[in-house]
């Protein structure tokens, strides 16, 4: 086999898209060409994931890949897609049987060692997947209580590359997303004690998922939500 494909999801500011991530081998002088309008941090996946799947004891296809990410007109952006450009290209080598792979969003950015490190934005992520139909989700172990926070969505962790690739030829179980003992609430100001402010509230919301900055612009007396809230 020669073609793979694993699913994973881009963002877009805020807005979360799935992504097919495709690989392909050919005949040729060795290298890797990563096609779909991928930013740096993308264009360098191609070193990081080499030694991740080295490092992991896995064989590097020593043949000419080329990776598209579709649909190649949307902007891709970070690490998030290390973990699923490994899985597509063990699978294309004929390494790895996707079959357990099918219709499941795979994220997580790879160190060179080959574990699996955490993403940003992994909750707008896996809201994503979940408006997409894809009800099966494997993150980063540090990531997986925040995308348990969907509802509907069958979350599972790797921390290593090795423990994905052994899940996937041996049947070895994935970690379950760490359960958390319940916080009696603090006694701060809660965005429920705003009254009205439905978009300022909504900023707040968004901005705090993602771990975005935030500026409310405005004159004095304008309706800017309490900065302490």
């Amino acid at each position: 086999m020669s073609y793979a494909r694993v699913l994973c999801v881009g963002l877009v500011g805020v807005t979360g898209h799935v992504v097919q991530v495709e690989a392909d081998l050919a005949p040729g002088l060795p290298t890797v060409a990563i096609t779909g309008l991928p930013d740096t941090a993308l264009h360098e996946a191609r070193d990081r994931v080499r030694a991740a799947v080295v490092n992991s004891g896995r064989t590097w296809p020593n043949r000419r890949i080329t990776i598209n990410l579709l649909p190649a007109t949307l902007p891709k952006y970070g690490s998030s897609f290390d973990l699923a450009i490994a899985a597509a290209v063990l699978g294309s080598a004929g390494e790895l049987p996707l079959l357990p792979l099918e219709g499941v969003v795979v994220l997580g950015e790879l160190g060179l060692d080959g574990t699996v490190r955490p993403v940003r934005g992994v909750l707008p992520m896996v809201a994503a997947a979940a408006r997409a139909g894809h009800d099966r989700v494997i993150v980063p172990l540090d990531n997986a209580a925040e995308a348990a926070v969907i509802p509907g969505i069958r979350v599972r962790a790797v921390d290593t590359l090795h423990r994905l690739v052994t899940f996937v030829t041996e049947g070895s179980p994935l970690l379950e997303p760490p359960r958390t003992a319940p916080v009696a609430a603090p006694s701060v100001p809660d965005l429920a004690d705003v009254a009205g402010q439905a978009l300022g509230r909504r900023a707040l919301e968004v901005a705090a998922a993602g771990g975005h900055h935030l500026a409310l612009l405005g004159p004095p007396g304008a309706g800017k939500p309490h900065p302490g809230i």
